[in-house]
This record gives C-alpha cells, sequence and structure tokens, in this order.
C-alpha cells in the first residue's frame, strides 16, 4: 500500500478550504431537513487533539458529527478509497486517512496515534460497525487504547434520531428530528512507566460505555424517538 501522510494529506489552503465549504453544506443540510439541534457544545476543545466519540446508528452520523466543531476531523476509510489520485485528495481534504483492511489492527491504531501527535481532533465509533436500538452495545477498546497511549481526552457523543433519518440499508434521507448531546471529555492516562495497562483500558471502556449510554438517551427523549 501507497503510505499517505496522515499529517499532512489534505493540509493545503485549496483542501481545507474545501472541508470548510462541505462543513458549511452539512451544517445547513442538519438545520434545514433535520431540524438538528446540538447541545454541550462547550465541552468540545477548541485546540489540541482528542478523540470523538460518538454512537453509530446511520451512514448520516459521519457528516452530523462535523457539526461540533469548526476543525477539521479526521477520519479512517478503506485505503482502496485512495487508489485514484482525484479521490485520494478528495478524501484526505474531508479529513479521511487510509487503513488496509488486510493489515492488521496495530496499523489502524498507529495510524490514529500519528493523526493525535500532529494535534488533530480523531473521530472514533466505538461501538465499532453501525448498529440498531436504544442501546449502546459493547464497544471495543481501541478508542481507550489510543486516547491513554496518546494522552488525549474522549468526547463523548450520542446522536438521536439519526437511524430514523437514514437507516441501516436504506438509500432514503427521511426529514426527521435529530438532536446532538455532547458530553464532558473523559480523562485517558497511562500508568507511571507510559504502558497502557489491560485495567486501564477496561475502565476506561466502562466510562465511555455508561456516559454514551446516557448522552443517547438524553438525545432520544429530544426526538421523541
Amino acid at each position: 500500500m501507497t503510505r499517505v501522510d496522515t499529517k499532512l494529506a489534505g493540509a493545503s489552503r485549496a483542501s481545507m478550504a474545501f472541508y470548510w465549504l462541505g462543513r458549511a453544506v452539512c451544517v445547513v443540510f442538519c438545520r434545514a431537513w433535520m431540524r438538528m439541534t446540538v447541545e454541550g457544545l462547550e465541552h468540545v476543545p477548541r485546540t489540541g487533539a482528542f478523540i470523538l466519540a460518538p454512537v453509530h446508528r446511520s451512514n448520516l452520523d459521519t457528516p452530523i458529527v462535523a457539526v461540533c466543531t469548526k476543525r477539521r476531523l479526521r477520519y479512517m476509510g478503506k485505503d482502496s478509497l485512495w487508489r485514484q489520485p482525484a479521490f485520494a485528495w478528495l478524501f484526505s481534504a474531508l479529513g479521511g486517512f487510509p487503513v488496509s483492511r488486510e493489515t492488521a489492527d496495530r496499523e489502524a491504531l498507529d495510524r490514529c496515534i500519528e493523526v493525535l501527535a500532529g494535534g488533530e481532533p480523531l473521530v472514533l465509533f466505538p461501538e465499532g460497525e453501525r448498529k440498531s436500538g436504544p442501546l449502546v452495545h459493547p464497544l471495543k477498546d481501541g478508542a481507550a487504547y489510543i486516547a491513554i497511549k496518546a494522552g488525549v481526552p474522549i468526547v463523548p457523543v450520542g446522536i438521536g434520531g439519526s437511524e430514523r433519518v437514514m437507516p441501516k440499508g436504506s438509500k432514503m434521507i427521511y426529514p426527521r428530528k435529530v438532536h446532538m448531546v455532547i458530553g464532558p471529555p473523559i480523562t485517558a492516562r497511562a500508568n507511571d512507566a507510559g504502558r497502557v495497562t489491560r485495567s486501564a483500558r477496561a475502565a476506561v471502556t466502562a466510562e465511555l460505555a455508561a456516559e454514551l449510554q446516557r448522552l443517547f438517551d438524553a438525545a432520544q427523549i429530544r426526538t421523541g424517538a
């Protein structure tokens, strides 16, 4: 796989302008079509790296979370999307960076840590793939590991209503109410030796799961779900 610099890709003036334009379109669409409302914006750091960790019920969750901050958010994507130069520039400008599905998860973890080391915010869906229903599914511990290893906070996000806007398998985007609740950052630290212990990962993951459920419940109530 051809390596793409995860810190520099898409950082030109043109690509940043493209990102801001794309975000502006997302904001207008979310406000107009989904009547989207947001609470807890004060919890999103204005500087420095952090992990934004939303629940995941719809393909629309990715553009929806861009409303959280004017800073460029970074996302993982399968490396096949970067095979054509034009698409490589597009996905990088939109904050994506490639990870090979054929390699070990270690590469994905290293790429994420590299992005955070560059001072950029990173979006990770701790439930993994899209889920369904009102309950937060068991979380992967990758977000906790990366946060502890990189020394950055995790900002949990509950998104209510997105599953009704675009359910899994649907090609339609329905005009339904969406509400997003952003919680206080969760601090994740390594031990005195700088190591990420299994118990530390488990503790942070458990705290994140409980907070996501609380935020998700609050967001769902605001949408009438």
